[in-house]
């Protein structure tokens, strides 16, 4: 249990702190909001957050374009079907739907769900009929369900249709989710990697979430070895073009769903992507607070800008006559007043709005209704940054600690992690895991034959005399000082026959591209120690 006090040992609120939700959502409710609201920052860029911000679980955001496989890989996931799922090569998927946990399988319609205070979906009421309409919610009892909930979208159209049919704005919809999600999974099909206009100006749409991004190439067993190469260049190539960020967006190849693969050439790739997919969205639970925590910064840095940016413009507003010359003057001169702000301030240029947005704004503002710089708003979000926001952060390790095995349970998830069919099941130092025999021993007689040139005494060598025969593997000594240490079962500091023998049975796994385990596994250990 926690408190935030000041060095003195004065108690700057009363209350105390029962977990990281509820240290965000007062630190939101007493220091962010007045600013926030004093300086319209919700006309401008993102509602108010409610308690359900704080309390909901992990969310997943898919967005692609249609017949992506969207809805099939939530469908892997869950190993279930789930209300309102429809699947086909048109785009048939032409609402947002919200797949959450339920006692009750069944929809919620939109509008239901937009005055419904347990759910995080309540500012999603400034989209209008059209918008709510298409917005339904999926509950269902799945054990996936109970760690996280996965927002699924329309597939993406190309043309006039994707700006002018849908009746609402769609990038202004996604982006309002993916201010909220803990990961946005951007499917591709690898026979339709063209990147249409639309789905580029909504993943721009998506700027400054790239941290949440994950690319899926689906679909990649319907093509061999060389085409998923040059497949995997060209998405990377269109997605530099796109996403403007130095580090390189982490994708994941392979066929999500549950049908035999077309071309099984590329399956030990498949897997492994998989796996490392499946373990990125299994820690979504264990790190939502620290999501949720990072986010309420970059929402407060925002913050700060935006009430310079409007201060300043009230500052230069005359009292009594022109007005609106002067409001144009300054909206087209937005770009200066961003440089002078950046200057006296000492802020960086990538926590400034879009210029191009925040001008279209503007335009349809009050500037008479503006506020003027508040010092005492600011120094309250400054003293947040500086001082709480570090001590929640203690919180948040805490909190992890107390619970590291948080996961992502069902489904998928549970499909590949025991049996034979775990990912690495049987290959490398598990190799020989369910063999009577003692798997080294078919190797050991050329083993042998190396061992008994290095003159063992008493039936071991000497470390020096094997590390001069380990050091032709070319390894790091960090590698074989590991692999020694594992061979080495008795701690004698010597190898015998058999030890020997394991030590170059592990460096023929390290060379054939295996990692090698912690500690030595029970079929490894050679027959004679078994007992000891």
């Amino acid at each position: 249990m926690f408190s935030w006090a000041n060095k003195d040992g004065k108690k700057k609120d009363p209350e105390l702190l029962q977990n990281v939700s509820d240290g965000l959502r007062r630190l939101y409710k007493t220091k962010l909001f007045p600013l926030e609201d004093t300086y319209r920052f919700h006309d401008f860029h993102s509602p108010a957050l409610e308690d359900a911000d704080f309390d909901n679980k992990p969310m997943i955001l898919l967005v692609g374009q249609y017949s992506t496989g969207k809805t099939t890989f939530i469908r892997h996931l869950m190993e279930q079907d789930f209300p309102g799922m429809r699947i086909g090569p048109e785009p048939t998927t032409d609402s947002f739907i919200a797949v959450m946990h339920g006692e009750q399988e069944g929809l919620i319609p939109g509008n239901a769900l937009v005055v419904d205070p347990k759910k995080p979906f309540r500012k999603l009421n400034s989209f209008g009929n059209a918008f709510l309409n298409r917005f339904v919610c999926a509950q269902m009892p799945n054990p996936v369900l109970e760690s996280i909930s996965i927002i699924d979208t329309p597939g993406i159209l190309a043309g006039e249709k994707q700006r002018i049919s849908r009746g609402y704005d769609f990038a202004a919809v996604l982006e309002w989710f993916a201010e909220r999600v803990d990961r946005i999974i951007l499917l591709f099909d690898a026979h339709k990697l063209d990147i249409s206009d639309e789905f580029s100006q909504v993943i721009r749409a998506l700027k400054n979430h790239e941290d949440k991004m994950r690319v899926v190439l689906n679909k990649a067993d319907q093509i061999g070895t060389q085409q998923l190469m040059r497949v995997y260049g060209a998405l990377m190539w269109s997605l530099g073009k796109i996403v403007n960020t130095p580090e390189v967006i982490r994708v994941y190849i392979g066929s999500f769903w549950a049908q035999p693969l077309q071309v099984p050439d590329n399956r030990k790739l498949f897997e492994a992507e998989e796996q490392d997919l499946f373990r990125d969205m299994q820690g979504l639970p264990r790190n939502a607070a620290l999501r949720k925590l990072n986010d309420l910064i970059k929402r407060a840095r925002l913050a700060k800008v935006h009430a310079y940016i409007i201060s300043a413009l009230k500052k230069e507003m005359p009292n009594m006559f022109g007005k609106e010359n002067k409001k144009k003057e300054l909206i087209a001169n937005l770009g200066e007043i961003y440089a002078k702000i950046e200057k006296e301030h000492q802020i960086s240029p990538g926590d400034f709005p879009q210029l191009s947005k925040m001008q279209e704004i503007l335009a349809a503002q009050d500037f008479s209704k503006f506020q003027v710089m508040k010092p005492k708003l600011l120094e309250a979000v400054e003293d947040m940054l500086a001082n709480d926001i570090a001590k929640l952060m203690t919180l948040v390790r805490q909190e992890e600690a107390a619970m590291p095995s948080q996961s992502v349970q069902g489904g998928a998830f549970e499909g590949t992690m025991n049996g034979p069919f775990g990912h690495g099941y049987g290959e490398g130092a598990g190799e020989g895991i369910d063999e009577l025999e003692w798997i080294v021993i078919k190797d050991k007689p050329t083993y042998d034959e190396i061992f008994y040139t290095l003159s063992p005494v008493n039936g071991k060598v000497s470390g020096a005399m094997a590390k001069k025969e380990m050091v032709k593997s070319k390894l790091p000594n960090t590698v074989l000082g590991k692999i020694w240490k594992l061979a080495d079962v008795d701690n004698d500091g010597f190898l015998d026959d058999e030890e020997f023998a394991l030590a170059n049975h592990l460096i023929k796994v390290k060379l054939e591209g295996h990692e090698l385990p912690a500690d030595l596994p029970g079929h490894l250990v050679p027959p004679s120690k078994r007992g000891q």
